[in-house]
């Protein structure tokens, strides 16, 4: 049976040991949008021993480029993105600390492996309900990249932020577990 979880971060090990896939969660606080070229552009800098433009430690990062606000909002539609895009960047991110993502879509293999060795949650957000889900982000703050347009690193503001647990501590997979249920 699934709960329900409201979530805060920066997030710990311990926060997340508890939920299982299916789990519908609800995140305040503040979140990071990041997609594949600004994946990449972080990975290149631990890889060189740089400093990050944020602290990741503890952080989830939401796979989505928003659309132009619309006027007297803070953002346009902000729904997910493929996940595979981040796949081979996320390992990394992990080791470093990050403790959650958001996006559709499975995750590879390797995902799941280090999201079991580093304590971390996968979870998806309904892709095609960008503009209910931007209802929901209060706040948002270039942080870097900004070269990279829609998918510059974004601080957003968010309260109650809806998503369901995909791949939980364990490695456990909603989509394979849910997939195999219909199958017997």
């Amino acid at each position: 049976m699934s709960k329900v979880i409201r979530l805060k971060p920066p997030l710990t090990t311990e926060d997340l040991k508890g939920m299982e896939i299916g789990d519908q969660v609800f995140i305040s606080g503040t979140i990071y949008s990041a997609r594949d070229t600004a994946h990449k552009r972080l990975t290149e800098l631990i890889k060189k021993d740089e400093p990050l433009p944020l602290d990741i430690k503890g952080q989830i990062i939401y796979y989505m480029g928003p659309t132009p606000a619309a006027p007297g909002r803070p953002i346009g539609a902000a729904g997910p993105t493929t996940s595979t895009r981040m796949d081979a960047y996320a390992p990394l991110l992990m080791e470093k600390g990050l403790k959650a993502m958001i996006g559709k879509g499975p995750r590879s293999a390797e995902v799941i492996e280090a999201i079991k060795r580093w304590g971390c949650v996968y979870l998806a957000a309904t892709g095609g309900a960008g503009a209910l889900l931007a209802k929901t982000i209060k706040k948002v703050e270039l942080m870097s990249f900004e070269d990279l347009g829609a998918e510059a690193i974004r601080a957003l503001e968010v309260v109650d932020f809806p998503a369901i647990v995909i791949n939980d501590t364990k490695g456990r997979d909603l989509y394979v577990e849910n997939v195999n249920k219909y199958r017997k």
